[in-house]
């Protein structure tokens, strides 16, 4: 007979009134409309310790069976973001010129984007997060990762809106394929390449694309 799980009793931060509840609730709306994705990096540093900060909170998300099957590697060496820069332009202009269809060239023409990532070598930082497909005990011992995709999804989406919070800027970049970031990272085979993520402060000059985002009658359904 397996003994039954501990529990600890739930504490809120705080208990807000109906009447804070929206006002905290229209604050919080306002500031993530203005996150935009980012192309235009300051070489300015951001220092480690925000990093991991960073780091500790994706890494807070929930996940299947609380497996946490991630992996993040935050990148600040210069030789290793020029090689990630490298890799991922090859694979980027291949992706222009031969793998792309027409269709998603046209998509892609509002965004202003073409193969060349000098971002990858101006931000101070890049984040890779791998997803782990599978999990190792210390013995070499393979245990089961549940629902990797949408963990992974959940810890990235908690990343990037601390960046946010922080007002620093990334893009979600995902050159295709991937698979260089595990060899150049010397990765083990169970962490596959999920996101590459650019960190830093925008440039002054910083510009993003004029685009506009669907209404909420055009994404959501609210049943009363």
């Amino acid at each position: 007979m397996q003994p039954k799980p501990k529990f600890l009793p739930y504490e809120p931060t705080e208990s807000l009134s109906t009447e804070d509840l929206m006002f905290r609730a229209k604050g919080v709306s306002e500031r993530y409309l203005q996150r935009r994705s980012c192309r235009f990096f300051s070489d300015r540093p951001v220092p480690r310790e925000v990093i991991e900060e960073l780091l500790r909170i994706a890494a807070s998300a929930p996940s299947g069976a609380n497996k946490q099957p991630w992996h993040f590697v935050a990148v600040a060496n210069p030789e290793l973001k020029k090689k990630i820069r490298q890799a991922a332009e090859e694979e980027e202009r291949l992706f222009y010129e031969e793998r792309a269809t027409e269709e998603w060239l046209k998509d892609l023409e509002p965004l202003g984007t073409d193969w060349q990532k000098p971002f990858l070598e101006t931000a101070p930082w890049l984040i890779i997060v791998f997803k782990e497909i599978y999990g190792e005990d210390e013995s070499g011992n393979r245990n089961k990762h549940y629902y990797v995709n949408e963990s992974v999804g959940i810890a990235s989406g908690f990343l990037i809106s601390a960046l946010h919070e922080l007002s620093l800027v990334t893009l979600t970049h995902t050159p295709s394929p991937m698979n260089f970031l595990a060899e150049i990272l010397e990765r083990p085979p169970q962490q596959k390449p999920f996101l590459l993520l650019p960190v830093g402060y925008p440039a002054e000059d910083a510009t993003v694309p004029n685009i506009t985002k669907k209404a909420l009658k055009d994404h959501s359904t609210i049943i009363e």
